[in-house]
């Protein structure tokens, strides 16, 4: 008979089980070639499908395509156990090698868990979920599978020596690393080998859906294009732009990047001033470095998604290519949905999965959430891009502001990927974190820092000076809005950055109230992406044209958008975020020196602000240490001797903090995952306990941790919001009977109308029933009700006299 792994929809084409794994395995291979795991990675595909050899499923399949209303439910029938039940079977058991044990460990957890989230070595119940499944009674028709599979895919002799292949290939990756990090490097390799399953698998699967055959792209012509067409811009700007210090500056650091780039790959950092073209400095590097290192991508990551559409335009401007520079954050799909992947028809939400981006692009900008969960979240979503942050130019923005909580998680990926990824990553921003002064530490060459003579650089760009009022009091909105119209009145615009969205929005209340005629901007978190550019392009076209105004905002204008005010007020914070309010102050020097004054706002609640609260802690004490020494820091508060100090204070504070906390299970995440055997807490319980000691040579407990990693705690999704046209259309469109091929553009025009809630809005919305369910609750939007045109979301629902959406 014939075993089939798919049938299309549209014309019930098969594709048999033999071509799928096949194609997949070619795939895979190709994905883990790029870090020299080539076998390893193609194992795991070519045995990922082996259960579907099996009359059961085949009938499943045949019952869920032909007659749904007769079939068992959806996946009833496994078939993943079949793959890692082989590999334990015949190279863990036994007198195998070490690395043929540790490959039946890596590509058979890979296998057990393509259809959801790598299972755990070890659980806190001290259980081995990955021993149970693959160390269990084989089912009836094992024999049958595995005969079938030899048969059509691969002799059983040339599975031994393809398996011996990928025993070398992990013995040589391993070798090159430390003894102490092995453990941890093997987190690593098995979160990449899922990540090539997942990709091949899915991509495998899109392409017979779709009945498409794609060709890999020429980067490299590419990238020499870029590289031209970025040069002209530069040169045009040379050429054009003011003789004044900061472009001239701004010119040179650009040159040192280009230079910086023949180097060999490593982690590097940009400690450019905030406003010396980071971006475009940071681009020229990348394009340069990656045409000599045969780099595959470039990826931005920044940490905030008010930055991403600016800075894609910006590079897609420049480079004249609209297509190939993908923009990728935030998912308008429930975070929390199961995300296991089912066999058989594709109902919307597989189809959904596979509409989703891989990162597989030449440019890619994306978010710190995105990263971050690509190595840690639960689930395959995330985990199937992994594969392609390796061979990339990775470029951090505004890296200070990583998680406090993930600090360590980021800088063991960040090592992972420099080590053994074959990337070259930048860390970019004026104010560097002290990644190296931690427990889990960066390994970082401080010798690569790519701006020379740093100190003299800060000093000649300085701009503004810091006018600090905190020892003299607190401030009120009420007396904070006489301050903000005096300086208005005196500077003809005023940029104020406050801690909380409340004090944010009651000020810019008062103000209007005060001065009617006065131009008022309100910038939050709580608009959607397309309303706060819209508020952006306002302010600029202000600026330009000498247009009197103030702007009132939380820290998200901190992080990368070019604005430049005449003055700036800004509330106590840590001093990194107040070193990047400065960079809004006469950021292109055209004026001579201009003040940013430093105020204390009294009705900011920050106590469960954790790291707004320290932060503000930390500095206040700089600054009165400063006050009373003024050569301190080479006398300047803002200079990178301050910053490093600042954040070796922070980062001892919350020290704690660091390796993400599990407090209900009295570890940490990186104990979890990184921890040698003997070392990791589940295991010395499991030997304390019991006397027993786990049978595995890798003890990560992957889905025991990934189920409770959230990169923005209480964080809950996103919602779609009717701002203007274009969100009401979206909307409309998500109501009526649009063709579900089209949801992959759906969610690329839905990232610039949705809104990020925590869970207690989320409850709020619902509870006043300003949420509109779609695709079984897999897409939510509020109500035309709950968007304001001036704050964004409103949880009261009393924006508009509509309570619902005309459909």
């Amino acid at each position: 008979m014939q075993f089939i792994a798919h049938i299309r929809k549209s014309d019930f084409e098969n594709q048999t089980v033999s071509t799928h794994l096949s194609e997949c395995k070619l795939l895979a291979e190709s994905f883990g070639e790029k870090i020299g795991l080539k076998h390893l990675a193609g194992l795991a595909s070519l045995l990922h499908d082996m259960g579907k050899y099996s009359q059961e499923f085949q009938n499943y399949l045949n019952l869920a395509v032909y007659e749904p209303e007769n079939a068992p439910a959806r996946g009833s029938v496994n078939h993943s156990n079949a793959g890692g039940m082989l590999l334990f079977e015949r190279y863990h058991k036994g007198s195998n090698s070490v690395f043929q044990k540790l490959v039946a460990e890596i590509a058979g957890n890979a296998i057990l868990s393509h259809h959801a989230s790598l299972q755990d070595f070890i659980n806190e119940k001290l259980e081995s979920p990955f021993l149970k499944r693959v160390d269990q009674e084989p089912p009836h028709n094992f024999s049958e599978t595995k005969l079938h599979f030899f048969k059509e895919v691969i002799s059983e002799k040339d599975l031994d020596d393809y398996v011996q292949k990928a025993s070398e290939e992990l013995q040589s990756f391993i070798a090159k690393v430390d003894k102490k990090e092995v453990s941890r490097t093997l987190y690593f390799v098995t979160r990449f080998i899922f990540s090539t399953l997942i990709d091949a698998d899915r991509t495998n699967t899109r392409r017979f859906e779709e009945n498409v055959i794609e060709k890999d792209q020429e980067i490299k012509p590419l990238f020499t294009e870029y590289l031209s067409k970025l040069e002209h811009v530069l040169q045009n700007y040379k050429e054009n732009a003011s003789k004044t210090t900061v472009n001239e500056l701004r010119q040179r650091m650009s040159d040192e990047a280009a230079a910086h780039a023949d180097l060999p790959s490593g982690i590097s950092t940009l400690s450019i001033p905030t406003g010396g073209g980071k971006t475009l400095a940071s681009l020229r590097y990348a394009l340069n470095h990656a045409l000599k290192y045969n780099k595959r991508s470039i990826i931005y990551v920044v940490p905030f998604t008010t930055i991403i559409e600016q800075n894609a335009e910006e590079v897609s401007r420049i480079v004249d290519d609209w297509q190939n520079v993908i923009q990728h954050h935030s998912n308008v799909v429930d975070p929390d949905v199961n995300d296991e992947y089912q066999e058989g028809t594709h109902s919307n939400l597989e189809k959904i999965k596979l509409a989703r981006d891989n990162w597989d692009a030449p440019v890619i900008f994306t978010t710190m959430v995105q990263f971050l969960e690509t190595f840690y979240g639960h689930g395959s979503r995330a985990s199937r891009r992994l594969h392609n942050l390796c061979e990339s130019v990775i470029i951090f923005d505004e890296v200070q502001k990583v998680p406090t909580n993930s600090i360590a998680l980021f800088t063991q990926a960040i090592n992972f990927l420099a080590d053994c990824g074959q990337s070259s990553i930048i860390l970019c921003t004026a104010t560097q974190p002290a990644l190296t002064h931690i427990e889990n530490n960066l390994k970082l060459d401080l010798k690569r820092e790519i701006v020379p003579e740093l100190p003299l650089v800060e000093k000649a760009f300085k701009r503004t000076q810091l006018i600090d009022t905190t020892g003299h009091g607190k401030f009120t909105t009420e007396s904070l809005v006489g301050v903000v119209l005096e300086k208005q009145s005196a500077e003809q615009n005023v940029l104020v950055i406050l801690n909380t969205k409340s004090v944010v929005k009651k000020l810019y209340s008062s103000l209007r109230e005060k001065d009617p005629s006065l131009t008022i901007f309100h910038l939050s978190t709580t608009m959607c992406a397309a309303h706060r550019k819209e508020i952006i392009e306002d302010i600029r076209n202000s600026l330009k044209n000498n247009k009197p105004f103030v702007c009132v905002t939380t820290q998200l204008i901190e992080a990368g958008v070019d604005v430049d005010f005449n003055c700036v007020i800004r509330s106590l914070a840590g001093l990194d975020s107040i070193a990047q309010a400065a960079g809004r102050c006469n950021r292109h020097g055209l004026n001579t020196m201009k003040s940013v004054y430093l105020i204390d706002h009294s009705e900011e609640v920050v106590n469960k602000l954790d790291d707004i609260a320290r932060g503000k802690e930390i500095t206040s004490r700089l600054l009165k240490s400063f006050s009373k020494d003024p050569t301190l820091f080479r006398d300047d508060i803002l200079s990178n001797e301050a910053m490093n100090r600042y954040f070796k204070e922070f980062y001892q504070v919350q020290q704690i903090k660091l390796n993400y906390p599990l407090t209900d299970l009295n570890t940490t995440m990186t104990e979890l995952l990184f921890s040698h055997p003997e070392s990791h807490p589940f295991v010395q319980r499991l030997t304390n306990q019991h006397h027993k000691s786990l049978s595995t040579f890798c003890s990560a407990s992957f889905n025991t941790a990934s189920k409770k990693y959230k990169v923005i705690q209480d964080f809950s999704k996103s919602v779609v919001v009717p701002h203007n046209k274009e969100g009401k259309e979206l909307i409309a469109d998500l109501s009526g009977s649009r063709p579900i091929e089209s949801l992959s553009g759906f969610f690329k025009r839905a990232q610039h109308y949705s809104v990020d809630v925590f869970d207690w809005e989320l409850r709020k919305l619902q509870e006043k029933g300003l949420l509109v369910s779609f695709l079984d609750g897999m897409i939510l939007a509020v109500t035309e009700n709950a968007y304001n045109q001036e704050f964004g979301i409103d949880l009261e629902g009393e924006s508009s006299k509509l309570g619902e959406f005309m459909f």
